[in-house]
């Protein structure tokens, strides 16, 4: 696998020699990458920088790579969906391991730490809006996964949830960076999240369509699987995880709690509580 040249066709890289959808070279990358959806959120977190050295957008992928206390970090944008994490994780596993001129895979693997910063909304009750929550366990809604080779480990979470809704498929389960979790302090609680393949309907909220599943919210966060349960929902923790343990990254997702669907509640204060998990998250990772 190390001598396998990559066709042009299933790697394309562009004339200017960066890679094709986030257009990035591989000196534009630092080893420790901080990810969030909204492209307007790269700034909000680069503000914190002590220095910043490069700055490039190409579609929803918008990346600013500098320095926060002595330590090379980069913060990129990604849109919304496993279906662009796909795209993120792929290319951003190229940049470092496999050569773009020869296209040669790297006989020595390069591991990159990638840090999600995202929104999310609660399943819980006793989870309020405000919360800051890091996953240990991601568990997909989507069927991504069904295209790559299985994944190791346990997955009696996601097999208790496609026993409680009949789904027709099984969803997939990954684990968080142990190392990453390690490095987390009190100011962030630990949960299992629950990555869905939409907004609405695959959250349970109805607008004009009912979603298929009644009171699937309810149903799922009444799941215990050895005492341990759903606790909120998001569109990408899974897809990292996922694919961060078939290529060998370490990954962590972070979430700003904004939303405790059972009670109804939204977080006045959302843009507050983001900007503490980012200045959290910083303080975390580049001391």
């Amino acid at each position: 696998m190390e001598n396998r040249q990559i066709p042009a066709s299933e790697l394309i890289i562009n004339s200017d020699g960066s890679i094709y959808h986030l257009h990035l070279k591989p000196e534009h990358l630092a080893s420790t990458v901080f990810t969030v959806g909204d492209p307007d959120r790269v700034a909000l977190v680069s503000k914190y920088f002590d220095q910043i050295d490069f700055k490039l957008q190409k579609r929803e992928f918008i990346t600013h790579t500098g320095w926060k206390n002595g330590k090379q970090v980069t913060v990129m944008s990604t849109g919304m969906g496993t279906d662009n994490i796909e795209i993120l994780m792929t290319e951003l596993d190229a940049l470092v391991n496999v050569d773009l001129e020869s296209r040669q895979i790297k006989a020595e693997r390069t591991s990159l730490q990638i840090i999600r910063i995202g929104t999310s909304g609660s399943m819980q009750e006793d989870l309020p809006v405000g919360t800051l929550l890091a996953s240990e366990i991601g568990i997909g809604m989507d069927t991504l996964m069904a295209y790559y080779p299985d994944l190791g480990g346990s997955q009696n979470i996601a097999e208790a949830i496609q026993a409680e809704l009949k789904l027709p498929f099984l969803p997939y389960q990954a684990s968080a960076s142990a190392q990453l979790l390690g490095k987390l302090d009190q100011r962030i609680v630990k949960g299992i999240t629950l990555t869905c393949p939409g907004f609405y309907a695959p959250q349970g909220r109805e607008v004009r369509l009912t979603p298929r599943f009644d009171r699937m919210i309810e149903r799922l966060a009444g799941i215990s699987v050895n005492g341990e349960r759903l606790t909120n929902f998001e569109m990408e923790t899974a897809g990292y995880y996922a694919l961060g343990e078939l290529l060998g990254h370490e990954m962590l997702s972070l979430n700003a709690i904004v939303a405790n669907r059972p009670l109804k509640k939204f977080d006045t204060d959302a843009e507050k509580t983001v900007d503490r998990l980012i200045q959290t998250a910083l303080d975390c990772f580049t001391k």
